[in-house]
């Protein structure tokens, strides 16, 4: 009996790390396994999602939705367990809100906390933390975060936040910091960082700085404190956003920035020895093919010269007489003069049809495909490690997974 009990808790973790790659389907991982292979040697290197690989979930929301969802309905089954329409933030079809992870993980004396590289009152950190009807209703969710009593909520979103809602925060006891070296300074919850706008910089223009990396490890120092432990969500938001722009060097570089997060996570977990990750998808974007037009092959290598995202590649472009000296620069590589013309019309259209026009060429000369500018209903990669990490093994449904760790939870405040 003494081991079967010892079992038990070795097998409850303390602490509870969710990390979602938004849009981050199959193909995501495989891509990203060729992308970061070292061509001088023969074998093709694992990667930390090799590494972890557990099961698979599949994604479909509520029936009214049919079987393709949206990042809400998913991050709804992720968090509360039960299915809702597409749109839906942690309320059922009913639109009666549901008990999140997070809500839950608090009546029992843990921390709880987020941290995103979208902003931090996008669809899936709000369905961990707060009740909508609408996904957009974005100053009614951060509004509603003062109320959550979140002990870390970090990413970006300046623009929902007014001056009122921020004296409100800082009234309640949280530091409000708006640059990633303030990060530095803290030394305990409470935090409201918000870093951006709208998204944090994308990857592929601040390759060094490893942005969701930090805010991962300035989670995982503060939330520590609790002796009690912890639940926290990780969001590599962008992943979802490059592959809606069928942005395959942009997504690269995103699947590069959240691997760097998993690792730090994967750390702690080596560490500690009391604290679960479970990684997922929360659907698949784009429809990402890794090869296109009947050929037989994939050039990631086109990928690691592209120096900067598409989006400020064009801006270049479009600022120069010399535009298309600074594109070849930037591509890695030189267009031909049909490709040139084709971007010529395109630069002459402004910026937006500008980036779409290198987003092509890339796909062309990486020989990438796409099906589709929106989701699919793909099932997706489960990733797991520490105590606890065996019951997401084989196939499951998403609201399986919030099951398994609503199971996980202490059975009792501390």
């Amino acid at each position: 009996m003494a081991n079967s009990s010892q079992n038990i808790s070795q097998s409850r973790p303390k602490n509870i790390i969710v990390m979602i790659g938004d849009g981050m389907g199959p193909a995501y991982t495989s891509a990203y396994r060729y992308y970061k292979d070292n061509p001088e040697t023969e074998e093709v290197e694992q990667t930390v999602f090799d590494r972890l690989l557990v099961g698979m979930a599949s994604t479909y929301p509520a029936t009214v939705s049919g079987y393709v969802t949206d990042s809400a309905a998913s991050a709804t089954a992720l968090s509360t367990g039960i299915k809702s329409y597409n749109g839906a933030i942690s309320v059922d079809v009913e639109k009666r809100p549901l008990t999140t992870l997070l809500e839950k993980a608090k009546t029992l004396g843990l921390s709880t906390g987020i941290a995103v590289s979208s902003q931090v009152n996008h669809a899936t950190p709000a369905a961990f933390l707060t009740h909508n009807e609408n996904r957009k209703n974005y100053i009614e969710i951060a509004q509603s975060y003062l109320d959550t009593d979140a002990d870390v909520i970090l990413g970006g979103g300046q623009r929902y936040f007014s001056a009122e809602l921020l004296s409100q925060f800082t009234a309640k006891g949280y530091q409000h910091i708006t640059d990633f070296s303030q990060l530095d300074t803290l030394s305990s919850p409470k935090v409201l960082g918000l870093f951006a706008d709208v998204q944090l910089p994308w990857v592929i223009d601040t390759k060094q700085a490893h942005h969701l990396g930090a805010l991962t490890q300035k989670s995982l120092e503060l939330l520590s404190q609790n002796p009690n432990g912890f639940v926290l969500l990780i969001e590599g938001s962008l992943i979802d956003w490059a592959g809606h722009s069928n942005d395959i060097a942009t997504a690269m570089a995103e699947m590069d920035g959240f691997a760097h997060s998993i690792e730090i996570v994967e750390q702690f977990v080596r560490q500690q020895k009391d604290t679960l990750m479970i990684i997922t998808a929360d659907h698949n974007t784009g429809g990402l093919s890794v090869g296109a037009n009947d050929e037989y092959v994939w050039k990631p290598a086109v990928l690691h010269k592209v120096k900067a995202s598409p989006d400020v590649i064009a801006a270049k472009a479009i600022a120069a007489q010399a535009w298309q000296a600074i594109v070849t620069k930037q591509l890695g590589f030189e267009p031909n003069s049909q490709e040139f013309t084709l971007l010529n019309n395109a630069r002459m259209q402004g910026n937006e049809a500008m980036a779409i026009s290198l987003r092509k060429l890339i796909d062309v000369y990486s020989n990438t495909g796409w099906t589709t500018l929106g989701h699919t209903g793909d099932d997706v990669q489960v990733f797991a490690s520490g105590p606890g990490a065996k019951l997401f093994s084989g196939h499951q449904d998403n609201t399986d997974i919030a099951n398994k760790i609503f199971s996980l939870l202490p059975s009792s405040a501390q």
